[in-house]
């Protein structure tokens, strides 16, 4: 039986529950409504019955001992004024009779009917045997003598109507106590109706409270409490499947859950022992990394001084007394020296962009451009360029990276132009959201699309050495730069007109938005 309880679901249980008791609530009350009908029933026969019976007697009682005593006076005076009672009596007799046998009809007794029927007999035969006789000999002279003995004859007739009026009134006593009997035991069947219901809905409300705390708040209590003690930490400790099929399947989806997230802290624990791992070994690259930078801006460096001291040297010297292969090999030699620095300062440049700060402040821009425009005034008054400018805002950086991107993008907008018109910078400022676009816009040559992510990958060139110099870490490094202060930077192809346009985001500076 448990078993087939526990596989029921929370609603069903309920609806079985619901249409149990209200398959009990029909029959009690079909039996009370049984009980209260049969209550009703003898109730109406015994006032609408009985009582009114009882009352139809007695009047017609009075009725009669009205015709009896006006007989009886008009046969002793001779007087018609006796008669008047005995006329009225006559006429609330029918009225009487009627309402009687009607009352008696509702009893539905032969008993009563019975009583009845001698009644009305017997008062039939005192009227034909006595009253009318008596009146008629009264009218026609009869001697008073004989008068009197008639009275008297009518008067004891009269005792047998009033023995049966006394049957009757016995017969509607017993009637009347037997329906009163009947009202009592209808009456307690109502009360037994209504106390076994009581007593079932308190059953029932005890019986729905236990089994509710069996199969219901006992095991969500106890899911509850395994639940807590899993997020507490003990993942170890199961959790149980207890009370009706939804609740169970509810435990065992917790405890499935349980179970994956016991599987995937071990993978986390493996992963984070792995990454831990791989942070010693990132750790010691980084060590061999900035002993390297190390190597390379001094070691490394020191003798590329020499070899490019020493080629500009001897072009100087010597050059011009050897052969055209001569001074060709020597300024071979001085520019590989020369890109050979160029190349090791802009790699020292990228690895220390993040890894080496010198800690975020706020920077103004403009001063930041100023310092970037300073780098490439020869650059500029070569070319004869012109850098338009719109103001530029107050952000949170290292103002001597910030100035490097802007060199950079300045310095490759002079660089890549075309030979029929003057190069035009263009360094323009919006607000978008929470952060600065600064924009960056020249009349060069342009990048073609298909370039726009290439061109900030490290040692990509899109044109030969021979045609335009440097490293090809420029924009690399104007990425790592912007990503490391929280912004983006990328070529806008979409942009209208010849030229390029390159658009990077800083993060407006506020109390909240303090960049790492």
């Amino acid at each position: 039986m448990r078993r087939r309880l526990t596989q029921l679901t929370v609603g069903r249980a309920f609806a079985l529950a619901v249409a149990a008791l209200g398959t009990v609530a029909v029959v009690f009350a079909l039996l009370g409504g049984f009980a209260l009908s049969r209550l009703y029933e003898t109730r109406d026969r015994l006032i609408d019955g009985v009582e009114q019976a009882r009352v139809a007697t007695y009047a017609l009682e009075v009725a009669l001992l009205d015709e009896q005593n006006g007989v009886r006076g008009f046969v002793l005076s001779g007087q018609d004024a006796f008669l008047v009672p005995y006329r009225k009596g006559r006429e609330a007799e029918r009225v009487h009779r009627a309402r009687l046998t009607e009352a008696v009809g509702r009893l539905d007794g032969d008993t009563s009917t019975a009583a009845l029927t001698a009644l009305l007999r017997t008062v039939d035969e005192w009227r034909t045997t006595f009253a009318e006789p008596a009146i008629t000999a009264t009218r026609s002279g009869a001697p008073a003598a004989g008068a009197t003995r008639a009275a008297a004859a009518g008067t004891a007739r009269f005792g047998a109507i009033r023995r049966d009026l006394a049957t009757l009134d016995r017969t509607f006593e017993q009637v009347r106590r037997s329906a009163r009997a009947e009202v009592n035991a209808n009456a307690r069947t109502v009360d037994r109706v209504v106390f076994g219901f009581s007593a079932f809905l308190v059953l029932a409300g005890i019986a729905a409270a236990l089994a509710l705390r069996r199969f219901v708040t006992r095991p969500l209590e106890n899911l509850a409490q395994d639940a807590r003690a899993v997020a507490d930490g003990s993942f170890d400790r199961p959790v149980r499947a207890q009370g009706l099929h939804d609740t169970r399947a509810l435990a065992q989806d917790v405890e499935s859950m349980r179970v994956r997230i016991v599987s995937a802290l071990g993978d986390a624990e493996r992963a984070n022992a792995e990454l831990a791992e791989r942070q010693t070994q990132l750790e010691r690259s980084n060590t061999e990394l900035e002993q390297f930078a190390y190597v390379a801006s001094h070691d490394l460096q020191e003798p590329l001084r020499k070899i490019a001291s020493f080629s500009q040297l001897l072009q100087r010297r010597y050059g011009g007394q050897l052969d055209e292969k001569a001074d060709q090999y020597l300024e071979f030699s001085a520019d590989g020296a020369r890109r050979m620095q160029d190349l090791i300062n802009d790699l020292l440049a990228f690895s220390r962009v993040g890894r080496m700060s010198s800690g975020l402040e706020l920077v103004s821009l403009d001063e930041a451009l100023d310092e970037a425009l300073g780098a490439l005034e020869t650059r500029l008054e070569e070319t004869g360029a012109r850098v338009e400018r719109s103001p530029l805002p107050v952000v949170r950086g290292e103002r001597r990276l910030l100035a490097l991107v802007l060199q950079n993008l300045v310095g490759n907008a002079v660089k890549f132009t075309r030979d029929d018109v003057p190069p035009v910078v263009r360094i323009s400022l919006r607000e978008d959201g929470d952060d600065y676009e600064i924009s960056v816009t020249d009349n060069g040559i342009g990048i073609d699309a298909e370039y726009a992510d290439r061109v900030f990958v490290i040692f990509q060139r899109l044109h030969t050495r021979e045609r335009y110099d440097g490293t090809g870490i420029g924009l690399a490094l104007c990425r790592k730069i912007i990503e490391h202060h929280g912004g983006r930077i990328w070529l806008d192809t979409a942009a209208e007109g010849a030229g390029t346009v390159f658009r990077f985001t800083l993060p407006i500076p506020t109390e909240e938005n303090h960049l790492p």
